[in-house]
């Protein structure tokens, strides 16, 4: 047995349309033998919460063994994870192709799912994750909504903490008046004749939740950016890719979605059109997550294919055609937060990489978790580690002393600014708010107005 790898890790397919996956007793054996090579490890120490809690159990147990744990206790380990991928992709030694085959948050994701098929998902945890419909009744009462939903206004805070588990401090997103389908429809965009890219690409900005919902301006500015490089694009957004059902263990529903979002764009794909994901956690879905949770299925894969995340499409065609010309150095600096479902998609730090196209601009890279982990990071019982969690990054912020932050996740990007606003006291950071990557872009070409 040769101990550790130096091979590039390889994903399996997951088996959940496979009887043994539900089989409790045999989820049991495997989380014995995973949780004690971790043990033996423990490389995964400063990531997410799940692995001090498991060395802590440990360690606290009575034989200091993981045989001194009871495997009622397991459970703990599991609520902590937030299927951020990074110690399969960046600390694990025994992935595959080693022999012992670890896939941590795989093997957290089963146990979520052999539990909610077993008792259930919570009633508000289920509306939570319906992003798509909160999201279209969201744009009837947006001001409403974001004055309620304001961590400021602590009567109605107070309420949705009590009744819906989401604690008072927790920064939430805000809610647009429209959706970036319609604002794109509405808005036109001058197509750059003269860019070197003009006439070899064309792409459909798959919108996601997010974009659609809540940040718009990141598609405008995509849209723009893209525009100024010569190249055309469609939004859409035919559903949610099912991270957040994704989350709570529900795998038939991140199925359903995966066949109903890839019906919808391969036609595109068809008639040449790149898909762009707007935000890194639904690219990492449609290029990886489909892919192994619909393992074969050629239209999943085809679409997987023919995908990019926004950063890594940008780049792409800095590398392969060039950029147009017209971006001028950005001010004060950038500190780059490279956003976990960024980084598990395996494709090097493409937001810092397109940053530093930018003409004299400092670009100061953050390699450390935010700690939201999505609607993780805003449970009361899980606030305060998200903060303990995010803080290292913070401080690697602040000690940059940059005039901008900018991560690729709009979640991670905000709890980072809350994290950074709440570390640094009356000394308030430069940053006004934390951007996605490609809205610094826009400005550096002229195209959007300055965000402070």
């Amino acid at each position: 047995m040769r101990e550790g790898s130096l091979e590039a890790p390889v994903r399996q397919p997951l088996e959940w349309q496979n009887p043994w996956f539900w089989d409790e007793a045999a989820l049991e054996k495997e989380l014995e033998r995973v949780f004690d090579i971790c043990h033996g490890c423990r490389r995964c120490f400063n990531l997410c919460d799940s692995f001090p809690r498991l060395f802590d159990m440990i360690d606290n147990g009575p034989t200091g063994e993981l045989d001194g744990v009871d495997k009622a206790e397991y459970a703990k380990v599991e609520q902590a994870c937030t299927l951020c991928d990074m110690c399969f992709m960046t600390k694990c030694p025994y992935v595959p192709p080693h022999p012992w085959a670890l896939d941590f948050p795989h093997l957290m994701l089963r146990h979520r799912a052999v539990q909610a098929r077993k008792k259930g998902i919570d009633f508000v945890d289920a509306q939570l994750a319906d992003t798509d419909r909160a999201g279209r009744l969201g744009t009837f009462v947006a001001g409403l909504m974001n004055w309620a939903t304001d961590e400021n206004n602590q009567p109605t805070r107070r309420a949705m903490e009590r009744f819906a588990g989401i604690h008072h401090g927790a920064r939430l997103p805000k809610q647009a008046a429209e959706t970036f389908e319609q604002r794109a429809r509405r808005e036109t965009v001058e197509i750059n004749e003269a860019a070197p890219a003009f006439g070899k690409r064309k792409a459909v900005l798959y919108a996601t939740c997010f974009v659609n919902f809540h940040s718009t301006e990141i598609g405008a500015a995509a849209r723009a950016v893209l525009a100024k490089n010569g190249v055309p694009t469609e939004a859409l957004h035919p559903a949610c890719c099912g991270m957040p059902k994704l989350e709570l263990g529900d795998l038939e529903a991140v199925a359903a979605a995966a066949r109903k979002v890839s019906a919808e764009l391969l036609p595109w794909v068809e008639k040449g059109y790149d898909i762009v994901a707007l935000t890194p956690s639904c690219a990492l879905m449609l290029k990886f997550e489909w892919p192994l949770l619909l393992a074969g299925d050629p239209a999943i894969e085809r679409l997987a294919q023919a995908t990019f995340d926004l950063s890594e499409y940008v780049v792409d065609i800095a590398k392969k055609h060039g950029l147009a010309e017209g971006l001028e150095p950005v001010e004060g600096g950038i500190s780059m937060h490279l956003a976990c479902h960024a980084r598990a998609q395996n494709m090097g730090p493409k937001g810092a990489e397109m940053l530093r196209l930018i003409p004299k601009t400092r670009v100061a890279v953050i390699e450390r978790c935010s700690g939201h982990g999505g609607i993780w990071g805003a449970r009361t019982e899980n606030f305060d580690v998200a903060v303990k969690v995010g803080k290292p990054a913070a401080q690697a912020a602040l000690k940059n002393n940059t005039s901008h932050v900018a991560s690729e996740c709009p979640l991670a990007g905000e709890h980072l600014m809350q994290v950074m606003e709440m570390t640094a006291g009356e000394e308030k950071p430069k940053a006004f708010r934390a951007e996605h990557p490609i809205e610094i872009l826009a400005r550096a070409y002229g195209l959007r107005e300055s965000s402070s």
